[in-house]
């Protein structure tokens, strides 16, 4: 995560930190005929039986085969939420606008807990059933392939977060003492809101979040209107109108101490820290500005409204790159960490994975920004990082081929580390102007969208004129080390 995204990064310091065709965006979700099996649930209401027309409980991904589901795509996110600190009871309305990509009788949600008390399908009544993390609908009315239908699920509740996860420990929203710590890499949304939970499905958002007056409601994207404060709450509106994925959206509340300004660039900044950070304000503002414009230059144009980053007083170990406001938790950043969050905002926020065994596309392309500032900065350079883990044969990196990120162990080092490396082998072999105009094609072909390794494997041998399969195999998917760079 730069851990930008919400997983854990390997950067330059001892912190940890945690992002389509080739010139297509955004990809639908994969319509699928898969079926849920019938189910009572409380109050009688019943599960469509096998054999109706059901979006999958799963969108296809086979590391996670219960994440995200089939048979429609999300454009559009509305999300009415109010948040205790003292009770930790969310109260939510989430307004989700979407398009069938096949015929539905009936469609599955993510949430996980959380007590569902009404679910409307074009403002019609529908029934509803509940099993682990799946909230299943059944449409008042056939919904054709193609169509456009506004779903509302109002909920509420104590939310439990995914604990114990392989790298992570906690993620999802997790409560604080002033507030709310909400970070959801891989697939955490679910734990606040009910959501086509997987990459594949990204969406625009708009939040309206209530707390009690006098603490700070952050979402991504950009206030749409100043907060508003009545009988002891305040709401604030918040607008993402970019595609983001799913475990990037957060609603990070509590106390915060908030600086506002813009960029060399003109580029909008936002940055927020908790008052026992108050000394890291400046930094983290300041810092967030000059690299995000300094990436403008390396990887294109920035591909957001604004940029920014908050530090929260929850010690997560870890920092995620949720879109526009990257999450530092719980210490203060170093420049290398937020060289790392902010590159996510290209890759993994922008250009998006497909599939999460493509995470390398993510981490290893946000740890290889992290050399490339420390040689702008003139620290070492991306070379001498390289050969410095290179070097250390018994690593245990060696032995996991990053190309194919494993669901027990999805962050594991090697996605980072050996992700950035096999990114400097391909600057190598490709010579500097090759390469930095690839990572520039990249991000511009890909904007919005998702993408695979295997596409950028073929934009790579396409604007090299070089074959690099044996490149990026001995480099992504051997289980053993590379031979060395010449």
């Amino acid at each position: 995560m730069a851990a930008h995204r919400f997983a854990t990064t390997l950067s330059l310091t001892t912190a940890l930190s945690l992002g389509a065709p080739f010139l297509g965006l955004a990809t639908a979700c994969t319509a699928s005929e898969g079926a849920v099996a019938a189910e009572t649930v409380p109050g009688g209401v019943k599960a469509p039986p096998a054999g109706d027309t059901v979006g999958a409980p799963g969108v296809g991904d086979p590391d996670f085969p219960q994440d995200g589901n089939g048979g429609y795509d999300v454009d559009h996110y509305g999300l009415k939420l109010s948040y205790d600190p003292a009770s930790k009871r969310l109260e939510g309305s989430a307004a989700i606008r979407a398009r069938a990509v096949q015929d539905l009788t009936a469609f599955d949600l993510d949430l996980h807990g959380l007590t569902v008390s009404r679910v409307t399908v074009d403002g019609a009544a529908a029934q509803f059933g509940r099993r682990e993390d799946e909230l299943t609908v059944t449409a008042p009315a056939r919904i054709k392939n193609g169509t456009r239908f506004d779903v509302t699920v109002d909920y509420a509740g104590v939310p439990d977060p995914v604990r114990n996860y392989a790298g992570l420990g906690t993620y999802g929203f997790i409560a604080t003492t002033d507030g709310s710590f909400v970070t959801c890499e891989p697939n955490g949304a679910k734990t606040w809101f009910p959501s086509n939970d997987h990459p594949s499905d990204k969406a625009t958002y708009d939040f309206k979040i209530t707390v009690p007056e006098g603490l700070t409601a952050i979402a991504n994207g950009e206030m749409d209107a100043q907060p508003k404060t009545s009988d002891g709450k305040t709401t604030f509106a918040w607008r993402e109108k970019h595609p983001m994925a799913t475990y990037l959206a957060t609603m990070t509340t509590g106390k915060f101490e908030v600086r506002t300004g813009t960029s060399d660039l003109g580029i909008p900044v936002y940055a927020a820290v908790d008052p026992a950070f108050h000394g890291s304000l400046d930094n983290l503002y300041t810092a967030s500005a000059k690299i995000t414009d300094y990436w403008t230059t390396v990887f294109g144009p920035y591909p957001f409204s604004s940029t920014g980053g908050v530090v929260d007083n929850y010690s997560a170990g870890y920092a995620l790159e949720n879109q526009t406001k990257p999450v530092y938790g719980g210490f203060t950043p170093d420049t290398g960490i937020i060289a790392h969050e902010l590159a996510h905002q290209w890759f993994g926020d922008s250009v998006s994975i497909t599939r999460w065994k493509d995470l390398w596309l993510n981490e290893g392309f946000a740890t290889y920004a992290e050399w490339l500032w420390s040689e702008h900065r003139g620290g070492q350079t991306a070379d001498a990082l390289f050969r410095s883990y290179y070097a250390n044969n018994l690593d245990p990196i060696w032995s996991y081929p990053p190309g194919r990120a494993q669901r027990a162990d999805l962050f594991n080092g090697s996605v980072y580390t050996r992700g950035a490396m096999t990114l400097h082998a391909l600057r190598k072999e490709i010579g500097d102007a090759t390469f930095f105009a690839l990572l520039k094609k990249w991000t511009a072909a890909h904007r919005y969208g998702n993408a695979t390794t295997e596409e950028f494997v073929a934009l790579a041998e396409h604007m090299s004129g070089k074959k690099l399969d044996g490149l990026f195999d001995a480099w992504l998917y051997q289980p053993r080390r590379p031979a060395p760079v010449t």
